[in-house]
């Protein structure tokens, strides 16, 4: 098996030029052409996970944020992007992302968050893709989606402006989404469901919402889609999910 095999299956699903501007998506370390034993999938290539793949025997790494995001001045062990790029290139371990493609791919994150909020017919929120509009199974107050959103994303906590008096059109947006509001809101969404939203994105238009559950927390279910993804085009091939249940860098207290 090669390098490319396997981005060959990922960018079926998420192909590569669906990508951001200003992404960096795809092999950020490895060639196309290296040989592949298995395969390990988390969400952050951290210094961490490739140990993790030097211990278990994988020589790829699939992730969704891209190891090398920004440019790089010196690769040495002293600083966590530089040390997970040191140790993949010493161990012989490609390195692949799939972001905002997989963002907006059909079934991916954003199409995993509507999922997850049970939204009827859910549509894109423009030709981006990096958002969805829907409806709740039923309507229901502010501060009762507030519950059920934390109940669905399994939240300890959320963050979100004054609840409204009642919740019927959602919108939601992966990662740090909250550049999507005014879009989302002029869509008529009632409330809008993201990550890292700032303190001046909570002054919401009247009878609107905004909640903020997390980046790591939007996006997670990305992960054991890849693993999905590969398992079933490659049943007989190791394909393994970290065994890092959580490597969310944001601690709750």
């Amino acid at each position: 098996m090669l390098v490319k095999d396997i981005t060959d299956i990922l960018e079926e699903f998420a192909p590569l030029q669906e990508q951001e501007r200003w992404d960096n998506a795809g092999l950020c370390v490895g060639s196309p052409c290296d040989e592949v034993h298995a395969v390990l999938v988390g969400f952050d290539c951290t210094p961490q996970l490739v140990r993790e793949a030097i211990a278990r025997g994988a020589d790829m790494i699939v992730t969704h944020h891209p190891l090398i995001f920004n440019g790089l001045k010196h690769i040495a062990p002293d600083d966590p992007v530089g040390a997970a790029v040191y140790l993949a290139i010493r161990h012989g371990i490609a390195v692949y992302a799939a972001h905002t493609n997989a963002d907006k791919a059909p079934g991916g994150v954003n199409a995993l968050m509507a999922a997850r909020l049970g939204l009827v017919d859910p549509e894109p929120l423009d030709e981006s893709r990096l958002g969805f509009i829907g409806l709740l199974p039923e309507p229901m107050t502010g501060e009762a989606f507030c519950r059920y959103v934390k109940e669905c994303f399994s939240l300890q906590v959320l963050r979100c402006s004054a609840p409204v008096e009642e919740v019927s059109r959602v919108a939601t947006s992966c990662g740090a989404g909250s550049g999507f509001a005014e879009l989302a809101f002029g869509a008529g969404a009632d409330a809008f469901v993201t990550g890292d939203v700032s303190y001046h994105h909570f002054f919401v238009p009247e009878g609107r919402m905004i909640l903020d559950i997390g980046h790591f927390e939007s996006e997670k279910d990305i992960v054991e889609k890849f693993v999905s993804l590969l398992q079933e085009k490659l049943p007989t091939f190791a394909v393994c999910t970290t065994t890092q249940e959580n490597n969310n860098p944001i601690y709750y207290f």
